[in-house]
């Protein structure tokens, strides 16, 4: 029989044998009709660890999963799009979209007992832009360098200025990334947010954290004074969240075919068929930049743009990813997936997989003689480029990127892929000494791009440095008008289709796994669990 499951916009590896030997390592999940019991969640979460609890702080999108579960923001956004009131009952936008003044909740409190106001919100504010805090997503996201401050106009009013106009901020203003900890903890224990832990994860959400042993488990135990859950939504109706930290996917498959778990996040699409009847599958398209390689054109061999071009048209895309994720993900034409907003539909079937014109744009770049290998040459220099890995590296990606340095070697060009450990590859990734990386970045703001393609931003890896494009993303994010910016994302997707920085792969989806006794879980716009009203039988 089919596995149940529900899909939005449907578009790695074997069941490990240990499988059987970590499951009693999860907790026996148990219901009660009166609002207790518990909901055991599995996770990856491997990397949490390494200093990763606080989403002011991180770029990893499950540092921002789980501790939403204790995190709200000033407003929330809804499936559709639009933006309802949160922590703040209501705000202004300035004509000239400088300054957003919000009017706080008067009932709220954190879950160490201060009270949540406007000095709270400057203080998390101008602790995320603090250069000392080393924030880089978040800080992005607050407007970076056009944060002009926030000033408390009285205990429940607040208002966040810019020195331009900034357009993405209420999209950002309703993330876990730019929510709320509590004063007395950002006085006493900033040092320790990104460890994290009982008395130091402490923010104003529906769940407190109460236990945490790294690589295992967090425990969060239902804040039993929640009343402000946003849109007339509901408080959990359950009394425990036990998030169990499992890094083997089939391990989490393992777990809710069990019923071990209730329910299970980033299944993969190898995994999906394995998932029992009666277990519901949520699929949903990630918005923001796809998973891509990023071209170094200021380091080696991708100065050349007909080198970069060659690059993407010689990797059979459609092929790898159709084979190696079960037709789950979709293959990637834009540096935007298809459920962000602006979106360019344009652009797909624009560059497809073509071995004669890779040749030709290799031959038109002076790489015309070919070495005892079969690798071209210019000037007795081969032609290779070096590709540095973040470990853990998934087995879907190891399986991909063998494909892709296949191809490539057909047309003579060398790939070279080195799997570096998170302390390696941040000293070669600092001084940007490699010739391309990888990665996916959720957002539902196209605003995003800024980070990856302006001269100054934080994950610009390709090196891209044009005033002109500086100048485009800068208008964009400046200016309020829909129109104009879905006119400005459009030309930032065609920019690259042509300059090919980005060579964007596959559309990844949240791909989630429910028992049967949780019910009442909804999903963000990024596909992430929201418990506000869930249930367990």
């Amino acid at each position: 029989m089919p596995t149940p499951r529900a899909r939005r916009l449907l578009p790695f590896a074997a069941l490990a044998a240990s499988a059987a030997l970590l499951l009693s390592a999860c907790a026996s999940p148990g219901g009660s009709a009166d609002g207790g019991g518990e909901v055991v969640w599995g996770v990856d979460g491997s990397l949490l660890s390494l200093g990763h609890l606080d989403p002011q702080t991180s770029q990893l999108d499950i540092s921002a999963t789980v501790q939403r579960s204790i995190l709200d923001s000033l407003i929330f956004q809804k499936a559709d799009g639009s933006f309802v009131p949160w922590l703040a009952t209501d705000w202004t936008i300035s004509d000239d979209s400088t300054e957003y003044t919000f009017t706080l909740r008067e009932d709220v409190t954190f879950h160490d007992g201060e009270p949540f106001n406007a000095a709270a919100v400057k203080a998390n504010f101008d602790r995320i832009v603090d250069p000392e805090t080393e924030s880089a997503q978040a800080a992005s996201m607050l407007g970076g360098e056009f944060y002009a401050g926030t000033d408390v106009i009285d205990d429940h009013t607040v208002r966040v200025r810019f020195t331009q106009p900034y357009a993405p901020f209420l999209q950002a203003a309703s993330t876990a990334q730019l929510g709320f900890f509590s004063p007395a903890v950002l006085d006493e224990s900033v040092d320790t947010l990104k460890a994290g832990g009982p008395d130091v994860s402490v923010g104003t959400g529906p769940f407190v954290l109460t236990d945490y042993t790294p690589d295992q488990e967090i425990v969060y135990t239902r804040n039993e004074d929640y009343t402000w859950a946003p849109d007339g939504l509901e408080a959990p109706a359950f009394e425990t969240l036990r998030v169990q930290i499992l890094p083997e996917a089939s391990v989490r498959a393992g777990v809710i075919n069990s019923g071990e778990a209730d329910l299970v996040s980033e299944v993969p699409p190898n995994l999906v068929s394995t998932i029992n009847e009666g277990v519901t599958v949520e699929s949903i398209e990630y918005p923001g930049l796809p998973y891509s390689l990023y071209l170094n054109e200021k380091y080696g061999v991708f100065a050349d743009q007909k080198v970069r071009q060659a690059f993407s048209r010689a990797i059979d895309i459609d092929a790898a990813v159709e084979e190696i994720y079960f037709g789950e993900f979709p293959r990637a034409w834009s540096i935007l997936g298809p459920t962000t907003p602006g979106y360019d539909a344009s652009l797909e079937g624009s560059w497809p997989f073509d071995e004669k014109v890779a040749n030709q744009l290799l031959d038109e770049a002076g790489w015309t003689t070919r070495d005892a290998d079969g690798i071209r040459t210019k000037d007795g220099v081969r032609l290779s480029a070096r590709w540095i890995a973040w470990t853990p590296i998934p087995d879907d990606r190891a399986a991909l990127a063998n494909a892709i340095q296949s191809d490539l070697a057909k047309v003579g060009f060398e790939l070279v892929r080195e799997a570096l450990e998170p302390g390696a590859y941040n000293e070669q990734y600092g001084p940007k000494t490699f010739d391309l990386t990888d990665w996916g970045f959720s957002g539902v703001d196209a605003d995003l791009l800024r980070s990856h393609l302006h001269t100054d931003g934080f994950q610009n890896a390709s090196q891209v440095n044009d005033p002109a494009l500086d100048a485009l993303l800068e208008q964009g994010m400046s200016t309020s008008d829909a129109d104009a910016r879905a006119k400005i994302t459009t030309e930032l997707q065609q920019w690259n289709a042509e300059h090919v920085a980005i060579v964007p792969l596959y559309v990844p989806s949240s791909i989630t796994a429910i028992g049967e006794r949780l019910q009442g879980v909804t999903f963000d716009l990024y596909g992430r669990p929201l418990f506000f009203g869930a249930s367990v039988k």
